[in-house]
């Protein structure tokens, strides 16, 4: 990096040259790639941030490696605790839904449907599949998503059904 880069221009060339290579490694770590991806734009963002003080090309990617680890082991804190949490709630005699949960043979085929429908979710094409869950697990209207997805609303009607059309053939087929 030449003293008359700026950090645009540098973070720009970092991005080309490393961001597969940021992901992978986060991913390693994680095991998530939307985590992986995640973490990896944080690392990015920081090193954007702290781009004066980096004294060369080297440096720079060594503090981006450096950030990319550390938000990996982050998100790895935050979901131990999550988890942590989740389990000491199932454990209290007040517990939400402790008397009113389905029997294990409900809850078997219940369980068994998810991920049958989680499987035939990541079986779509990205933008397919970011319509659906939006729309049906966050509840966005079309504008919403449109706004989110940066697309126009009716790309959102189109993938939403193209998307729902396979999910039907999918989980039809595995019936």
């Amino acid at each position: 990096m030449s003293t008359r880069e700026t950090a645009t221009e540098g973070i720009s060339r970092l991005y080309e040259s490393h961001w597969a290579g940021v992901v992978r490694l986060v991913w390693l770590l994680l095991h998530d790639q939307q985590a992986a991806e995640d973490v990896a734009q944080d690392a990015y963002i920081a090193t954007y941030r702290n781009w004066d003080r980096l004294r060369n090309e080297e440096a720079a990617v060594a503090y981006l490696r450096r950030c990319a680890v550390n938000g990996a082991r982050s998100v790895q804190r935050h979901l131990m605790v999550v988890r942590r949490e989740t389990q000491a709630e199932g454990n209290r005699a007040e517990a939400t839904g402790r008397l009113t949960a389905p029997g294990s043979d409900e809850a078997a085929l219940m369980r068994l449907d998810s991920d049958q429908l989680m499987a035939a979710l990541a079986t779509l094409p990205g933008r397919q599949r970011e319509v659906i869950v939006l729309r049906y697990y966050s509840d966005l209207s079309e504008a919403q998503i449109a706004e989110a997805l940066d697309i126009s609303p009716g790309s959102v009607k189109t993938h939403a059904y193209r998307g729902l059309r396979a999910l039907r053939e999918r989980m039809e087929v595995s019936a």
